[in-house]
């Protein structure tokens, strides 16, 4: 007769069952736990479960063994399989009656120290081509957070655009930060943001997170069975710009659905870019976002001597190139400063005529100020705010 192990038998349950989690919940609240559904007798199951212990992937010693035998070699290359009913399991999570019933993890820091009951998550998504309105907002949302003087986690996706935004600002001003994969976590998707993912594993508090297997590759389905772990970590989330249907209106209505905090940076009425946001305020899913005092208040966490920004961009300049550079360049980095916080992505050659300075100059003093993380440019040179 198999001794069978709790941690494993729910490992291999997920395995089979990840995109069903109800009948993984079912079989154990039936057989009293996950071992005791691989040693059940299979001349006597109960009414209607005869059905999961026969055919194709089913339960038996087979996949029990393979579940062995993957945690064993995912375990030696330093990831870590946490199940639902480990203590260090993140308790938010726990909460969700279609929680995966493991966690696969990577991280330089141990698990208690990721998932800390005392620690407020936010989770950031959005589409995947923001504005430059987006991707400001999006950072002043995660610098506010962090001058909030509370112990925050950032939570999102690692995908183009908004996630890897959020995750990004979160890196910059020290905040921890989740990633939840849609692969298994010997992988990283999107490749080009490897990178990234390097300085989240370095980062303190900060993990790369999955509940999908090792090998597990990032076909389409898999996205949405990952949103509901991104909502299911955090107590708010924050969806930044989207269209009416895509991966971040799923995500904020699950969160939604799990009774927790959403909200929405509104848009013009006549944005595509702003309807899924639009809407969701609209349907009283999502509180909008119309400045970060304020949704800190609503987040509790908002501390009356937080420390407010230096907007005087004349010393913003002066405290970072003062002696660096002549004085009429000063000036110029100034206004360009200054042209930039009211017209959010004006692009260089605009810049230039409002500035009054030529191209060229102008593309050199908005290169400073990029190098020294002030503004951001992008490809089609658009300029925007970095708030720090």
């Amino acid at each position: 007769m198999t001794d069978y192990d709790e941690r494993t038998c729910r490992y291999a349950l997920n395995r089979i069952f990840g995109f069903r989690p109800a009948v993984s919940h079912a079989l154990i609240d039936a057989f009293g736990s996950a071992s005791a559904v691989f040693g059940a007798d299979r001349k006597n199951l109960p009414p209607g479960a005869g059905q999961y212990f026969s055919g194709g992937t089913c339960i038996s010693d087979t996949e029990y063994r393979k579940a062995e035998n993957e945690l064993y070699d995912t375990e030696r290359t330093g990831a870590e399989f946490i199940c639902d009913i480990d203590p260090r399991y993140p308790a938010l999570l726990a909460e969700c009656p279609d929680r995966p019933l493991g966690l696969f993890i990577r991280s330089s820091s141990p698990v208690q120290e990721i998932f800390h009951p005392e620690r407020t998550y936010i989770s950031i998504v959005g589409t995947r081509d923001p504005s430059c309105y987006g991707t400001e907002w999006c950072r002043r949302i995660v610098s506010a957070l962090a001058d909030c003087g509370h112990d925050v986690c950032i939570v999102s996706g690692l995908a183009f655009g908004c996630d890897i935004t959020a995750h990004r600002a979160a890196l910059d001003r020290g905040l921890p930060t989740i990633a939840v994969l849609p692969t298994g976590i010997d992988s990283v998707y999107p490749l080009r943001h490897s990178a990234d993912a390097r300085r989240i594993l370095g980062n303190p508090r900060s993990a790369l997170v999955t509940d999908y297997p090792p090998g597990t590759v990032p076909l389409k389905i898999n996205f949405i069975r990952r949103n509901r772990i991104i909502a299911g970590l955090s107590s708010a989330t924050v969806l930044i710009e989207s269209r009416e249907r895509g991966g971040g209106m799923i995500t904020a209505r699950i969160a939604f659905s799990y009774d927790r905090d959403v909200f929405a940076l509104p848009g013009r009425s006549d944005d595509a870019a702003s309807r899924g946001c639009n809407l969701l305020v609209r349907e009283k899913i999502a509180e909008p976002v119309i400045s970060e005092d304020s949704f800190l208040d609503s987040l509790g966490i908002r501390r009356s001597n937080a420390p407010r920004k230096n907007t005087d961009d004349r010393k913003i300049i002066d405290s970072r190139f003062a002696g660096q550079i002549d004085t009429d360049s000063i000036s110029v980095m100034a206004n360009i400063l200054s042209i930039i916080r009211q017209e959010r992505g004006i692009d260089i050659t605009a810049l230039a005529d409002r500035c009054g300075t030529d191209y060229g100059r102008t593309l050199g003093l908005t290169a400073l100020l990029e190098s020294d993380g002030l503004i951001s440019v992008d490809l089609m040179q658009r300029c925007s705010i970095n708030v720090k």
